[in-house]
């Protein structure tokens, strides 16, 4: 049973940086336990506000029901309460309701609601959607607006006025007026994450908009620099901010850019440039090619 109230972890989440790591898989494409335990071992030696299992940078989109709660399960016995555990919960809106209950019943401390798949849908429905799984559930809830499931500023506030225990908004779209519009209606009801693609170049301007954390995929290869990249943006030291996405976030933005899904394929390079392989990704995401990972190690060894 979690420690944190909703209340509890959206103070504890707007407090940091929030890792977001990759799932560990053997070259067979099964879940490597042993390989997941060991990092997180060592992320939980950085200042970190939460830790996120199974999310999109833990290619949660991949793991079936029983992978994500294993995968949780895992999260929450290794960390042991050193930094909460958030499960992510998607598919349609039955899954996730089962994948939430699972989290809870896991011992996870909060749940992010990912995107439902495949269709489109209206706001009511996403309204609907959300209310739903937040209604099967005792965690706070963070939802993600992205994809095909991008709330509008008034569906955010009538969730949260509808869901006591939807304690965050975390934005994968960078709609300047849309993000504009949701902080002035809805203000610090919520906590604000950003959720785009390499957090680390937007942070500092999603700052002004009420977003006071992201989730580093970066954290995972070179945990020291983005805990200091993160306080370089909260200090809006601008000129330090500016000089390390020249020196790495800019030219690391070029290599993963040449194919889609290497967001989070970029990620997992980065850990074997470092001597912590995690293994390959899932399809229908690739591995960046040699080239590539050549390329990814210089720039690493450049800021290491």
């Amino acid at each position: 049973m979690t420690d944190y109230s909703p209340t509890d972890l959206a103070a504890q989440l707007k407090s940091g940086l929030l890792s977001f790591p990759v799932t560990h898989f053997t070259d067979d494409l099964e879940f490597d336990e042993a390989g997941y335990r060991k990092h997180l071992s060592w992320l939980a030696e950085y200042p970190v506000a939460g830790l996120f299992a199974a999310g999109g940078t833990g290619e949660g989109f991949s793991l079936t029901l029983e992978e994500t709660d294993t995968v949780v399960r895992t999260a929450v016995q290794e960390v042991a309460g050193a930094v909460p555990v958030i499960a992510s919960a998607t598919g349609n809106t039955k899954n996730a309701i089962t994948q939430a209950q699972a989290a809870e019943e896991a011992g996870a401390d909060g749940l992010l609601l990912m995107p439902p798949y495949l269709t489109e849908a209206g706001q009511r429905g996403l309204v609907e959607h959300v209310s739903q799984v937040c209604a099967a559930t005792g965690l706070g809830v963070v939802v993600y607006s992205r994809a095909n499931a991008v709330l509008r500023d008034v569906s955010v506030a009538e969730v949260a006025d509808r869901n006591p225990n939807l304690i965050g908004f975390k934005d994968g779209v960078g709609n300047v007026e849309q993000m504009t519009r949701t902080y002035a209606r809805v203000g610090d009801r919520l906590t604000y994450i950003g959720g785009l693609p390499t957090a680390e170049t937007f942070a500092l301007p999603l700052l002004q908009l009420g977003v006071s954390t992201y989730s580093s995929a970066l954290f995972n290869f070179l945990p020291g620099w983005a805990v200091e990249f993160y306080e370089a943006v909260r200090a809006e030291d601008r000129e330090e901010v500016y000089r390390r996405l020249n020196e790495f976030v800019i030219p690391y933005l070029d290599i993963r850019d040449r194919t889609p899904g290497y967001a989070v394929s970029i990620v997992k390079a980065g850990l074997a440039a470092i001597g912590r392989p995690a293994g390959p990704v899932r399809p229908p995401l690739t591995d960046l090619s040699q080239e590539e990972q050549d390329n990814l190690r210089e720039l690493i060894t450049r800021v290491s």
